[in-house]
């Protein structure tokens, strides 16, 4: 397993020499920071915006991570990108504030500063006082905006500074497929929520790849089923009679049909009451209704053929209003996806049955970073919501967020003052169910150090369903 890397390559600061153990500096550590910002950021796909927050022509929204402002613009030609800079000196040519939107097709931009101007397709289209200035400097390269490349897929919009770089679908691998044919393209957002963690992004985004700290952070989904969070990682399942086959059923031996069902169910309820679009209420509804439906007795025979049978009637339910959802019991076996699905470097989708929930966490500093959450589902053609253009602002703290991620938000400030602590140097992590942490970290590594952009693609396709599983050889 490579360790470290030479050979002409970059050096990075603070390497990962044991997979198992990541060294606690990379999470506050400014020189690292500093890495970060000059090697990795400038070369990854980053989730821009949602494609239908730019649904006519001429709209735009400015993305903004760590100073550098992209506009995004649906034209005719499709969407395309732009650095947000006038050619003259610099100044944004429209919002400058990270959320900003509008749209262009009227009056195009207009620089703030001195007037100049340009189309939706960044063509300069008016230079005030252009008789002032040398012809040299009058040129379509001195004067058209300059692009940042751009490229579509699974309804969102995804920005590089690389142009050298795989595609979005190159980089993701066989998750991009996965993903698409659970329509994820056509999912829309409900809400969305914003809040500053006083924590490294790596931190926040580490939080999340893993399922073992679901018993003692999120203990009411433990407690709705024991058998799947507690046996899954706790010692003894021997003893305990908890087969990996009944752990994955949440059906514990002496446990009843009826006492199975209303557990399973009741887990439902409270993901969606902590997580919202992971399981919408809608789904729940759904699965309400086959409550009291005739099962076999045994629980391991019972809890497959009822979660199946809320599969088919939620895709055909949600399909009869018009709802464009995928047939799950379809895509459960051609095209499975875990509960939490990331996309290097900075995004998470959480599935369960049709709605989706996402996280999006950009760095603000060594021990800050942005950590927004949106609520995905599906609506009929032609009654879709207005889009939502920006985040509600809250407190990390604030008892409005949802519970889940409110729980979360509990841990991650505390963490990242802990590993301050004397003494503390590595994350020691499981070799079994913390890979993700290791693998993605490491992959962070290889861009630091500059390997060449097919290995780093590679390298990704590591951590696609690579939730809650093992460390791997992402370099073999």
């Amino acid at each position: 397993m490579l360790k470290s890397f030479d050979g002409g390559l970059r050096p990075v600061p603070h390497p990962i020499d044991d997979p198992e153990r990541i060294p606690v500096r990379r999470y506050h550590d400014p020189a690292f920071y500093q890495a970060e910002l000059d090697h990795l950021w400038p070369q990854v796909w980053q989730m821009a915006c949602r494609l239908e927050q730019i649904p006519e022509i001429g709209d735009w929204i400015e993305y903004e991570n760590l100073g550098k402002s992209v506009l995004v613009v649906r034209t005719h030609e499709g969407v395309k990108a732009f650095h947000n800079a006038c050619r003259h000196r610099g100044v944004p040519i429209a919002g400058g504030s990270g959320e900003a939107h509008g749209n262009c097709a009227r009056a195009g931009f207009v620089c703030p500063f001195h007037g100049w101007r340009w189309n939706m397709d960044g063509k300069n289209t008016f230079v005030y006082g252009r008789h002032l200035f040398a012809e040299r400097q009058l040129g379509a390269a001195d004067l058209d905006l300059v692009p940042c490349r751009s490229e579509v897929w699974g309804g969102l919009v995804w920005i590089n500074h690389d142009d050298a770089a795989a595609s979005v679908r190159e980089s993701l691998g066989p998750l991009a497929d996965r993903l698409d044919a659970h329509h994820m393209d056509k999912l829309r957002a409900e809400w969305c929520y914003g809040t500053v963690l006083p924590a490294n992004w790596k931190l926040a985004m580490e939080a999340f790849m893993e399922g073992y700290h679901v018993a003692t952070t999120h203990p009411q989904l433990h407690h709705t089923l024991e058998g799947l969070y507690h046996d899954m990682y706790a010692p003894g399942l021997a003893e305990s009679g908890a087969t990996a086959e009944n752990r994955q059923k949440g059906a514990l031996p002496g446990t009843t049909t009826r006492q199975a069902i209303d557990a399973q169910f009741a887990h439902l309820e409270v993901l969606s009451e902590g997580m919202a679009g992971m399981v919408h209420a809608k789904e729940v509804e759904i699965a309400r209704e086959l409550l009291d439906i005739d099962l076999p007795d045994t629980p391991n025979e019972a809890v497959p053929i009822w979660f199946g049978m809320v599969m088919k009637a939620i895709s055909q339910q949600l399909a009869a209003k018009g709802e464009p959802v995928p047939d799950l019991l379809e895509v459960a076996r051609s095209a499975p996806i875990r509960a939490v699905e990331f996309m290097f470097p900075h995004y998470f989708v959480l599935p369960l049955f049709t709605s989706m929930a996402a996280y999006r966490i950009r760095p603000l500093g060594p021990e800050s970073c942005f950590f927004e959450l949106w609520s995905l589902t599906f609506f009929p053609e032609g009654e879709e919501p207005d889009p939502v253009m920006a985040p509600t602002i809250l407190p990390y703290d604030s008892t409005e967020f949802p519970t889940i991620p409110r729980q979360d938000y509990s841990n991650i400030p505390i963490q990242q003052r802990g590993i301050h602590a004397k003494g503390f140097e590595f994350m020691r992590l499981s070799r079994e169910v913390e890979g993700m942490i290791s693998n993605y970290q490491r992959l962070i590594d290889g861009y630091l150090a500059g390997l060449p952009q097919e290995r780093l693609a590679t390298a990704q396709h590591f951590l696609c369903g690579n939730f809650d599983s093992r460390i791997e050889d992402i370099w073999a």
